[in-house]
């Protein structure tokens, strides 16, 4: 993939155009082990860091397992300890309301309007059932996205234990999936490999034999038919008793939502019901697909046993859409305006991830690092103009040279 203007990396701070433009915890800064997952055939690109000189050929020189010589490896990580140490002073001068309680009082307040939702949809006036529509979309959305995702990664509670209870009500019971392989599959391998092909290089949202505009417009209408079906193909891979579990809270909140249609918003067949319930939870779909898609693919992909360390990946292959007062309420600040900020230290919440974003975007700045930005329409221009180069042909494989 040519990188903009023949420079080895974007300048910092420059916002991505389209051309080129995981995860330590603040207790840790290692990579995960791989098992053994060789790189695919593809393209390679080569590019250089700012501030690192350029080095022999890779195949030149001895690498570690992990695919960086020791000497640039023990730097990033320096890197990476110093903007934790940065990051971890202010999580502690915070308080139990920064760190938890704003993010649980959103998922409180949605809650709380889930009532006037249902009840809006008696009416018989247009204004009112719309109005309805809208807030149990938006519910369904805050809850499903912003909550299953805080519940992922432990963000809403200091307890493992009632992380799990938390984990288990936002993503099986409200959202129709498993937890375990959601977790796993969101927390392990896409933060643990970002942008490294065939782990965590976002290609499970490609569907090639759609053209761009079904897959930009009208194939996001499918995403609540589509989940529970996945989480059910996944249920394979669990064992009994907790795909037990999740099929019972699976079939809870659904069987909820469609009770409550029927015996407080008054709907007088089940058919309207149904449909009623899939206008509800796609809602807010396209703008779910084409997030999970824009702040990814596009920007550089990595082998396996080429990857650049986590500082280095992460600011080179995660980017941040501007501040959306919709979505950041529905889908959380982590995954729209402070993605970068998420993917570098993960375990903190929404809230707390947009009070670090000036210390994060200023610390990679000044070290000469990617802080990749870019607007929604921009991101979904270049993806209708690129469709498929980016979503149907193979990526391009970037190599660092002199960072590995």
């Amino acid at each position: 993939m040519p990188l903009e203007d023949g420079d080895p990396v974007r300048q910092r701070g420059q916002r991505v155009n389209g051309e080129v433009s995981g995860t330590p915890r603040l207790g840790g800064m290692g990579d995960p082990p791989l098992q053994g997952t060789p790189a695919p055939d593809g393209s390679r690109t080569e590019a250089m860091a700012e501030g690192w000189e350029p080095g022999p050929a890779l195949g030149d020189r001895d690498v570690s397992p992990r695919g960086a010589p020791q000497q640039a490896g023990q730097h990033e990580e320096a890197l990476m300890t110093e903007l934790s140490e940065l990051v971890q002073k202010v999580v502690k001068s915070s308080s139990w309301w920064e760190r938890h309680g704003v993010d649980i009082s959103i998922l409180a307040c949605s809650f709380l309007l889930l009532p006037a939702g249902f009840l809006c949809l008696r009416s018989a006036q247009a204004i009112p059932f719309l109005a309805g529509v809208l807030t149990l979309g938006v519910v369904h959305h805050t809850l499903t996205v912003k909550g299953s995702h805080l519940a992922s990664h432990n963000a809403l509670t200091e307890s493992k234990s009632w992380g799990k209870v938390w984990a288990i009500f936002f993503i099986e019971l409200c959202s129709a999936f498993t937890a375990e392989q959601g977790t796993y599959n969101h927390v392990k391998i896409h933060h643990g490999y970002t942008n490294v092909i065939g782990l965590g290089d976002s290609s499970t949202w490609k569907l090639p034999f759609l053209n761009r505009y079904v897959y930009m417009f009208i194939a996001p209408l499918a995403v609540p038919i589509i989940t529970p079906l996945v989480a059910l193909d996944l249920l394979r891979n669990v064992e009994w008793k907790v795909a037990l579990r999740t099929l019972c809270c699976m079939f809870l909140g659904l069987y909820c939502h469609y009770w409550l249609l029927l015996h407080v918003s008054g709907f007088q067949s089940p058919w309207s019901a149904l449909l009623c319930m899939l206008l509800t939870r796609s809602l807010l779909a396209h703008p779910y697909i084409h997030v999970n898609i824009f702040q990814h693919i596009g920007l550089p992909m990595f082998a396996a046993d080429r990857k650049p360390k986590r500082i280095h990946l992460m600011s080179l292959g995660v980017l941040n859409l501007p501040r959306n007062a919709l979505l950041d309420w529905s889908f959380g600040h982590s995954l729209i305006s402070c993605h970068v900020e998420h993917h570098l230290f993960p375990s903190l919440s929404d809230n707390m991830c947009l009070k670090i974003k000036p210390i994060v975007s200023q610390y990679l700045k000044q070290k000469k690092l990617p802080y990749n930005e870019d607007t929604y329409a921009s991101r979904l221009r270049l993806f209708l103009q690129r469709y498929e180069e980016l979503m149907v042909h193979a990526p391009p494989i970037t190599e660092l040279v002199g960072i590995q």
